[in-house]
């Protein structure tokens, strides 16, 4: 670091994706002092805390990937669950952020005193720092439904993210509850080797057709050889990515959102036989209302003899199973709860209090929100990578943080070069986005009438409302005016 600037202290909450990033970032820009607080004993985030089987993610591997950490390893087009964690671990080896990390250290507060941040951990730890950066991500706290009776249940019942791997799962007898994209990629992960599966269903789900190729060795030994190749990959799938989706989300008329329902349509139809589990699998809402589900194997997974879909709202659990409201008892051995995760708590249950003792709590109340997903008002020198109100859907959040990074890296040089010692987004700035964003998201898909993990109390969409190429252009360079800063 320059002498002609200040030496800051960077606490950064989180060792996942965007924590990671961050850590890195920092380093590049000539910060040393770098602490990374991880509540896990490893690197990864959701990649590190899911683990059950079937996991992979619905971005392609080459644009879920480091821009400056291209892999030319990747085993397939869409990589498997222990692939993106293994890529994670690489990266902080060779990056050498393990020893910056402080492992199985769970923040619980963050105060902002004297112009810093004060941090404590769950064990009593202390630490003091210039800026925190709250990478803690958004799908980490299950949403664990309150059954009657679950006491009851004489078999295994564990949510998703939590996955008990001493319970046998073949030839049993497993149900699982709910239909997002784990419940997708379990059900076709245990259907050909669990003896009866048993898929509750809450909400059909649009089921967009894909193809997951592995790569040849040929193809990996011309990544190796020339990592242009794999930049192109990485350029034209952003592209299409956010010309065929992530910029057509905010236009609920698009005629691409069109053509989509369609291909999901044609999907069901033409691999869907008999009619009445066909109009079961029918969503009654606009494909992309809720995230689009990627898979090539559902379809052929719940058609299995040894599979049965239940519609049914389930009314308890029983020592034998769980009993729907039709009177049935679905007897089991295993019961998944795919239901989720609360999606509002981003740093929560973590307190933090800002300016004057203002708790983030009270700056919530009526839900999240964020100034362009990194800052609050009253908050000086916390942000948030992968905050409220920020683009979330089928692509890339790899491309989020390192966005938000750059000009994240931006706003502390103003406080590095003595141009100020705190800032954050003012109260003005803040009132005019969210208005504006507000009005914005009566526009997009997910208003369009159905019931998903984008919507607040009040039914109205918090992702980014706007293109994702405005995102990258307020990213490019802070409009400084929007800040209130001290000296």
């Amino acid at each position: 670091m320059s002498t002609d600037g200040r030496d800051l202290r960077f606490v950064v909450i989180g060792a996942g994706m965007a924590g990671l990033l961050a850590a890195i970032e920092l380093r590049k820009a000539g910060h040393d002092d770098v602490t990374v607080y991880e509540k896990n004993s490893g690197v990864g985030g959701t990649w590190f805390e899911n683990t059950y089987p079937g996991l992979s993610c619905d971005v392609p591997s080459h644009f879920y990937s480091y821009s400056f950490a291209l892999n030319p390893e990747w085993s397939r087009r869409y990589s498997s669950g222990p692939e993106i964690r293994s890529y994670f671990e690489d990266i902080a080896r060779r990056y050498e952020i393990y020893p910056r990390i402080r492992f199985d250290s769970e923040i619980t507060e963050c105060r902002f005193e004297d112009g810093r941040w004060h941090l404590r951990t769950k064990e009593g730890t202390r630490d003091v720092a210039d800026f925190v950066i709250a990478a803690t991500g958004v799908l980490h706290h299950p949403a664990i439904p309150a059954f009657e009776g679950m006491a009851d249940f004489a078999g295994a019942a564990f949510h998703s993210a939590r996955w008990d791997h001493d319970v046998p799962t073949r030839d049993r007898r497993v149900g699982v509850v709910g239909t997002g994209s784990s419940a997708i990629q379990i059900v076709s992960a245990l259907a050909d080797d669990v003896d009866e599966l048993v898929l509750f269903q809450r909400t059909a789900q649009w089921i967009m057709p894909t193809e997951n190729p592995p790569y040849s060795e040929a193809e990996h030994e011309e990544f190796r050889r020339n990592p242009g190749a794999m930049q192109t990959i990485r350029e034209e799938t952003a592209r299409r990515f956010t010309d065929g989706f992530a910029n057509i989300l905010v236009d609920a008329e698009s005629p691409i959102l069109e053509m989509t329902q369609e291909m999901c349509r044609q999907h069901l139809e033409q691999s869907v036989r008999d009619p009445v589990l066909r109009e079961k699998l029918r969503p009654t809402y606009r494909a992309a209302c809720k995230r689009l589900v990627l898979s090539d194997r559902f379809y052929e997974a719940i058609q299995r003899p040894n599979a049965r879909l239940v519609t049914e709202e389930i009314e308890r659990l029983e020592e034998k199973g769980v009993r729907t409201r039709d009177g049935a008892l679905h007897e089991l051995d295993v019961l998944v709860l795919a239901t989720g995760f609360r999606v509002d708590r981003f740093v929560r249950p973590m307190e933090v209090l800002g300016v004057g003792g203002r708790h983030l709590d009270d700056a919530w109340k009526d839900g999240p929100t964020a100034y362009l997903a990194l800052t609050v008002p009253d908050f000086p020198n916390f942000f948030l990578l992968n905050g409220p109100n920020g683009p979330v859907g089928n692509f890339s959040l790899i491309e989020v943080a390192e966005l938000q990074l750059g000009y994240l890296l931006q706003l502390v040089e103003e406080v590095r070069t003595r141009r100020c010692r705190t800032l954050c987004v003012s109260h003005r700035a803040m009132e005019r986005f969210d208005r504006e964003r507000r009005e914005a998201a009566r526009n997009t898909i997910w208003a369009s009438g159905c019931r998903s993990w984008y919507l607040d109390a009040s039914g109205l969409p918090t992702a980014w409302p706007f293109t994702f190429d405005r995102f990258r252009e307020e990213m490019a360079r802070p409009k400084l005016v929007d800040y209130a800063t001290t000296f």
